[in-house]
């Protein structure tokens, strides 16, 4: 099936290319090296809109579709996967409260999440349990009209700044998500530094310490907090990492095809060497592939297919898998320039690994890819 881009989504896409390549892609090396995300580039991601892209526009947010959601998530993607992973964390946060929260949750978290006065985070990791969500340690015990949250949380994406934390517990065996604001006294933040990749989006350790919440601030019900949110949050968060991963390959491309025009070796450029020619030629190949799986995604939610979650893994899968070659055929086609520090493409190599661990490593996939083929 032949794909193009309607009118408002192609002018939408532009509108997302020049905010990267003008306001992210000149700041993104210098973030990856301080480990540490610009505030002043944050409000501007929000002034566009993108942190309350999957708000109801009745709570003040933009609502978007789902292939102009694929959009931002890839150009974002192609210039700084830390700020891509700002756009999935606080849109699993804020997807969550939209579909499960109460009416008074939306009414007094939503606004201020839409505009980035408030940021969101994701806490369901744990230092034990990665993978294996139903084993969180984290529990919850009721305290007349409160619960008290005991146990910590771990590879918090924004956890340094967030401000509202979607926490997931266990009560009395049950699993229980509650909204979890940043101050409350038992919870504390400790930064984690010296990761491989997605330098920039600020990680945190959570310590939740005796952490009193009024029973106001759970989300759905108890027994609702895996099966139901966490699931639908994680479904986003393939979204966004499949269409994030895609802008990643489109970035390896647009620098390889700029360094092999200019370079030259034995009198002609680089992209004259046949050797060269069949890099690139895998790498068009495979993020156009990948693209159309991402293209295919958004469509199936659009239209909500039974097979939308299915085809979640599929892409984001595919997506996750090609980048090795893909980053690692970028910085060869550099060579030592491709090592440095100031290249974009060492940062997309050390990206692109994460891309394959979070939201469900590249063996879950596999295993839940090969089940439903069975079925």
């Amino acid at each position: 099936m032949f794909m193009k881009l309607r009118t408002q989504h192609q002018k939408f896409q532009d509108e997302c290319k020049s905010f990267v390549d003008h306001e992210i892609l000149p700041y993104a090396n210098q973030m990856d090296e301080e480990e540490h995300t610009h505030k002043q580039l944050i409000q501007k991601v929000a002034d566009k809109g993108y942190l309350g892209a999957v708000i109801n526009k009745a709570y003040g947010g933009h609502e978007l579709d789902f292939l102009s959601l694929g959009i931002m998530n890839e150009q974002i993607g192609r210039g700084c996967s830390s700020i891509r992973s700002l756009l999935t964390v606080h849109g699993m946060v804020t997807r969550a409260i939209d579909r499960w929260g109460t009416e008074e949750q939306k009414r007094k978290w939503l606004p201020e999440l839409s505009t980035g006065a408030k940021i969101g985070a994701f806490g369901l990791s744990e230092p034990n349990v990665g993978t294996d969500v139903k084993s969180i340690e984290t529990v919850a015990v009721r305290v007349n009209d409160r619960f008290v949250l005991n146990g910590k949380k771990k590879w918090i994406t924004y956890g340094q700044i967030a401000d509202l934390f979607l926490i997931f517990a266990q009560y009395d065996g049950e699993p229980v998500a509650f909204l979890v604001e940043k101050g409350r006294n038992g919870l504390s933040t400790h930064a984690i530094n010296g990761m491989l990749g997605t330098k920039a989006s600020m990680l945190a350790e959570l310590h939740l310490e005796n952490c009193e919440v009024e029973k106001e601030n759970m989300i759905g019900g108890i027994g609702q907090g895996l099966s139901f949110i966490a699931t639908h949050c994680l479904d986003y968060g393939r979204f966004s990492i499949a269409f994030g991963s895609v802008g990643i390959g489109q970035a390896c491309i647009d620098e390889s095809l700029a360094y092999t025009s200019r370079r030259k070796q034995f009198g002609v450029p680089l992209n004259e060497h046949q050797l060269i020619q069949k890099m690139l030629s895998e790498m068009v190949v495979n993020v156009e592939a990948a693209r159309l799986l991402c293209l295919q995604l958004a469509y199936r939610y659009e239209m909500r297919d039974p097979e939308a979650m299915i085809s979640g893994w599929k892409a984001k899968y595919f997506a996750t898998t090609m980048l090795g070659k893909i980053t690692s055929d970028a910085i060869q086609i550099q060579g030592a320039n491709g090592c440095s520090k100031d290249s974009n493409v060492q940062r997309f190599f050390r990206d692109a690994k994460i891309m394959e661990i979070i939201e469900g490593t590249t063996q879950m996939h596999e295993i839940v890819i090969s089940k439903h083929a069975f079925t």
